[in-house]
């Protein structure tokens, strides 16, 4: 009894195939998620849009480094659909004949007869035509394996990878070793820690260098996707997946452009963009339109700066952390204790902002982070109207940007801002306050904002009179 060998290429006629157990998920899903992550979802909420769970969203995406592997570009209707393979699957159900299928199909009889004898089940001795087997005997088919160029290019690869990882030498040629740093765990570059020191060219610089160096060797070319390819997937097998942190971004997975730009910026709206901030503040004539930002230190400490755009005038807002810092553990979507969470921002603006006549607070130009995420309420308490400039614009608060810039001579990088104390930091904005502005004809921010306070209260007293 049983079955002589070979029985399935007779009956299919194509070489016999593993059995697929539980057939794998298809490919037009596969690009429909990767779809998804190209404008900038997550991986588990472009899983659940595409009709999968979100941990196999979530594998896809590790296990090819952040990078699609097939194209994803719609079919050129050449080949069967998975749903012209349920089609057919229903149509031979009700008893149609292979030219009646093709016609309603509008395929040609003889691609209908392939597709039935080819991409049929046959565990249980006949052919049986199901879709989902169909699918998956034709995706299996269709691929293509093709080695990767630094796998089978040993010159080339050792090339990549000493302008990746290779040691760094004085110009005497003695190697300098750098710290010693923990063993590569598949995560991204620490943040404030020691890195590996290599040469870290990046794939674009070697992929234009080889060929000034390999003039007249063509088979040393190769370019820089297919490097960032070669790190990223791991299917791949050009390059070791740590040598990814030899790249400056130190990225253990690539992040899709629209997903890097995507950003929570819930509490812009459409009226709070700088677009709607009234034309007087352009010129710098009005008096009343101020800038703001934060310098941050470290031990997530931070002051606040805000600069008038006529006078330039700065005021230094002291954000002390809240009590339980550092002994409270972190609660998801709960306060921050740091000192600059938008509950805390909010109120030391306000504190500060109706301290001033009602003529010197016309609106605030801020940078586009949360800690102004409660600017609606800040609104309603000082009449302030507040305005966020544009991603990756910050010479739209040139002036904020020029002050900050000034102010990193009392607050460096990489010191605690919250040692200070509010004196302290009035005696700081004094001190900015009291330089003579070439902008200003060699006169002092204090003396141009004193003259615009003195002003309006002479006006409003003459129109009263």
């Amino acid at each position: 009894m049983g079955r002589s060998a070979g029985w399935t290429t007779k009956m299919t006629g194509r070489p016999a195939m593993r059995s697929p157990g539980t057939p794998p998920i298809r490919r037009e899903i596969e690009r429909a998620f990767w779809r998804k992550i190209a404008e900038g979802l997550t991986s588990e909420d472009a899983a659940v849009a595409c009709g999968v769970s979100g941990p196999v969203g979530s594998r896809w995406f590790r296990q090819r480094g952040g990078m699609p592997t097939i194209e994803l570009g719609p079919g050129s209707g050449r080949y069967l659909s998975f749903t012209e393979r349920e089609e057919i699957a229903l149509l031979r159900m009700q008893g149609c004949g292979v030219r009646e299928v093709a016609r309603r199909l509008g395929r040609a009889p003889s691609t209908i007869s392939r597709e039935l004898k080819r991409n049929a089940a046959t565990r249980c001795g006949r052919l049986e035509y199901r879709a989902s087997t169909a699918q998956w005997k034709a995706e299996l088919a269709a691929r293509r394996p093709k080695s990767v160029k630094l796998a089978t290019n040993e010159a080339l690869r050792a090339y990549v990878q000493d302008r990746l990882v290779g040691a760094v030498s004085a110009p005497d040629s003695t190697r300098a070793l750098g710290p010693e740093v923990p063993a590569w765990k598949g995560r991204n570059k620490p943040r404030r820690q020691d890195r590996r020191w290599a040469k870290a060219w990046s794939p674009q610089q070697i992929a234009n260098r080889l060929p000034l160096d390999f003039v007249d060797d063509p088979s040393m070319r190769i370019s820089h996707e297919a490097i960032y390819q070669a790190l990223y997937i791991r299917e791949r097998g050009g390059l070791e997946r740590e040598l990814v942190t030899c790249l400056r971004t130190g990225r253990a997975l690539r992040v899709p452009r629209a997903r890097a730009r995507r950003r929570a910026r819930g509490h812009v709206t459409p009226e709070t963009v700088i677009s709607r901030r009234p034309a007087e503040a352009e010129d710098r004539m009005t008096p009343g339109h101020w800038e703001g930002d934060l310098i941050i230190g470290t031990n997530r400490s931070a002051i606040g700066t805000v600069v008038e755009r006529t006078s330039r005038f700065t005021v230094l807002i002291r954000l002390p952390r809240m009590e339980g810092y550092g002994l409270e553990p972190r609660v998801k979507n709960g306060p921050a204790l740091a000192g600059y969470g938008a509950e805390t921002m909010k109120d030391a603006l306000s504190a500060w902002l109706t301290t001033l006549p009602e003529h010197v607070r016309r609106s605030l130009t801020w940078d586009r982070g949360k800690e102004l995420a409660q600017h609606g309420k800040l609104t309603s308490e000082t009449g302030i109207k507040v305005y966020f400039a544009d991603p990756h614009s910050p010479w739209q608060r040139g002036t904020n940007e020029n002050t900050n810039g000034l102010l990193r001579q009392y607050f460096p990088k990489g010191t605690d801002l919250s040692r200070w104390n509010e004196r302290e930091l009035e005696a700081v904005a004094a001190s900015l306050n009291s330089r003579p502005r070439k902008t200003l004809g060699w006169r002092t921010p204090e003396e141009v904002f004193g003259e615009h306070l003195h002003l309006d209260y002479r006006t409003s007293v003459a129109t009263t009179g």
